[in-house]
């Protein structure tokens, strides 16, 4: 899942919470789903609660089969969901309605069409046009109009935080990292709380030979989600930039815990040795000096 920089652990996670289904190949429709439940859980939601919210929707309204593409799906108090349905915001689990004070809550809007339609179709909605542009993506040969697409979506809807970030990974994978950067932080102006805007922010900075203000953004996305890994590891690498070594193991020891299996596991667990041996050898020198 590189496009949408979800790791093998966390679609495992979410696979077992019934949210995502398990499948060798995934669809337009899994996409965006992913990237939802990505974006939910990235604003401290966890899975479980998402999973309650999703069963609390299906029983409040009837017909409806997928309250995550079907219904616009918000962040709410408590670090739970709250949808969009009829021009209504509820909270499911609690079963009440929510006055929408907010817009800048909203994680992504959704496809008002069920999932039978086709990418393909001309897309009339920002919702639709996002869900197109991540089908873009995928494309190599498709990067140009991808950055279009997403540029459409913020014409339509300026403070569309995820669409901000997809455009700015699309131009940071260009190499246009001054782009790239504008878009990050419109995503965090739009939401202070998006601990993967901060994460991509972090990428951009540490590319661009900041690494002192890399080392604060990663850390900002660490307060905002603890669990991120892929952030822990960047920290650790921007902490040996800075021949920190020592505080560049705290993170590579988070990094092993939240990943052990991983093929970045491996470059964690060696450099944590490399460290060790290094502070073990400095003792003992230390030791015979005195």
């Amino acid at each position: 899942m590189r496009i949408l920089r979800v790791t093998a652990r966390q679609l495992a996670s979410w696979e077992k919470a019934g949210l995502v289904a398990a499948a060798e190949s995934y669809s337009f429709f899994d996409l965006l789903q992913i990237k939802k439940v990505r974006d939910l859980c990235a604003r401290k939601v966890r899975p479980a609660v998402i999973r309650q919210s999703l069963d609390a929707m299906l029983k409040q309204v009837a017909g409806m089969e997928n309250p995550l593409l079907e219904a616009g799906a918000y962040t709410a108090g408590h670090h739970r969901v709250a949808f969009r349905h009829n021009g209504k915001l509820v909270e499911p689990i609690a079963g009440q309605f929510m006055f929408d004070f907010s817009p800048k809550e909203r994680v992504i809007t959704s496809p008002t069409s069920t999932p039978s339609h086709k990418p393909e179709l001309v897309s009339t909605s920002a919702a639709e046009l996002f869900a197109r542009g991540i089908t873009l993506e995928e494309d190599p040969g498709a990067q140009l109009e991808a950055i279009d697409t997403y540029q459409k979506v913020l014409e339509m809807e300026p403070d569309h935080a995820a669409a901000h970030i997809n455009l700015g990974t699309l131009y940071y994978n260009r190499q246009d990292y001054g782009q790239a950067e504008k878009h990050y932080r419109c995503a965090i102006q739009i939401d202070s709380r998006y601990s993967l805007a901060y994460f991509d922010l972090g990428n951009v900075l540490d590319e661009t030979g900041r690494v002192t203000e890399a080392i604060q953004t990663y850390k900002t996305a660490l307060q905002l989600a603890p669990t991120y890994a892929d952030a822990h590891y960047n920290l650790a690498l921007a902490y040996e930039k800075i021949k920190e070594p020592r505080h560049a193991l705290k993170h590579w020891r988070a990094y092993v815990k939240l990943d052990s299996s991983g093929p970045w596991a491996i470059h964690a667990r060696n450099q944590i040795q490399r460290i060790l041996q290094a502070d073990g050898l400095k003792l003992v020198h230390s030791s015979r000096r005195d």
